[in-house]
């Protein structure tokens, strides 16, 4: 069982389960849309829960933990490729928009580097048995 790969497949559960959370948190998690009574917020928060979600379910499955789940090795190269770079999309926009960089935006990138490592590490050292 690689650790990598469990620890990662257990973030992104956390991570869809948070974004569960926001639905039944209520219009004050997203205030800025429910003040105008737009009703995507939920439903996107809905399927970014459900594609982290299938993340998750592809992690464990690359760990060992599940049965081996179709595409597994391109899907997680994707999977990392994603959170990498959604992590290190803060540096252009540090570059160019500076004004636009927030603590949401700092902390969201941090935590998404970090997901996206845990993933590539446990990529790395599992990519000949899922060749």
């Amino acid at each position: 069982m690689n650790r990598n790969l469990l620890i990662a497949g257990g973030l992104s559960l956390l991570a869809s389960l948070l974004h569960v959370a926001i639905i039944f948190g209520g219009p004050a998690r997203y205030a800025w849309a429910a003040e105008r009574g737009e009703w995507w917020p939920a439903l996107a928060a809905l399927g970014i829960a459900a594609i982290l979600a299938i993340w998750a379910l592809y992690a464990f499955s690359a760990a060992g933990c599940l049965r081996r789940l179709p595409l597994l090795k391109p899907v997680l190269l994707i999977i990392t490729a994603i959170y990498l770079l959604r992590g290190l999309a803060l540096l252009p926009i540090w570059l160019w928009r500076p004004e636009a960089v927030n603590a949401f935006a700092v902390w969201s990138s941090l935590i998404c580097l970090g997901y996206g490592l845990f993933h590539a590490l446990g990529l790395s050292q599992r990519c000949r048995q899922l060749a």
